[in-house]
């Protein structure tokens, strides 16, 4: 079975990224590959870990954790086989706990396939574009479908300290569909190399 993470980026209280995550995994889970027991596909909560800002005295690349977080966090990762991040938009890139998070780990990202969904002001675009870049180094296949959503027109807000109620145009769902079925494929497409490196 092929196991892929919904990625939740954002670790700041009352998350509009929490809402927009529970949106993909509510598709997700109606994802035909789901339902028939071929994909599981499972929320992890940056929140929930606790990293520190970068704290290993060994690179990453060397794989020498010595803290039980970089350890629990490593575990978590190296068990999925892709990702699709959710990340907002911040100053122009991803959020800072997310890079963190990202550059706690080498090989456990390895050979592996990532989709976006984002969202912000600008969809959130300007994120995706760096985080892109971030995987090609860790060696991650980026797939082309990308799910942007806007501040202004995918989310109910009446309140800007709170997330508000997400709204997703008519066409995002079925962008979303795309998304995960190429994570999906090219996932399932370097399986075969992933087990090739363990060896």
């Amino acid at each position: 079975m092929i196991r892929i993470a919904i990625v939740i980026g954002s670790t700041r209280p009352r998350r509009r990224t929490a809402v927009t995550g529970r949106w993909v995994a509510e598709i997700a889970a109606r994802h035909p590959a789901a339902a028939a027991g071929q994909v599981a596909f499972e929320v992890v909560d940056l929140a929930e870990y606790g990293l520190s800002v970068l704290d290993e005295p060994v690179p990453a690349l060397l794989g020498e954790y010595r803290h039980p977080h970089t350890n629990r966090w490593a575990e978590t990762i190296a068990s999925f086989d892709g990702f699709v991040f959710v990340t907002p938009e911040y100053n122009h890139s991803a959020p800072a706990a997310l890079k963190n998070a990202i550059d706690f780990l080498y090989a456990e990202w390895n050979n592996k396939a990532a989709g976006f969904v984002s969202h912000g002001v600008h969809g959130g675009v300007r994120a995706v574009e760096h985080l892109r870049q971030v995987m090609t180094e860790l060696q991650v296949a980026n797939v082309r479908s990308q799910v942007a959503l806007s501040a202004f027109t995918d989310f109910e807000i009446t309140d800007p300290a709170e997330p508000g109620v997400i709204m997703p145009g008519p066409h995002q769902e079925p962008t979303l569909v795309e998304l995960l079925d190429e994570v999906i494929a090219w996932s399932t497409a370097l399986k075969p190399l992933r087990a090739q490196v363990a060896a």
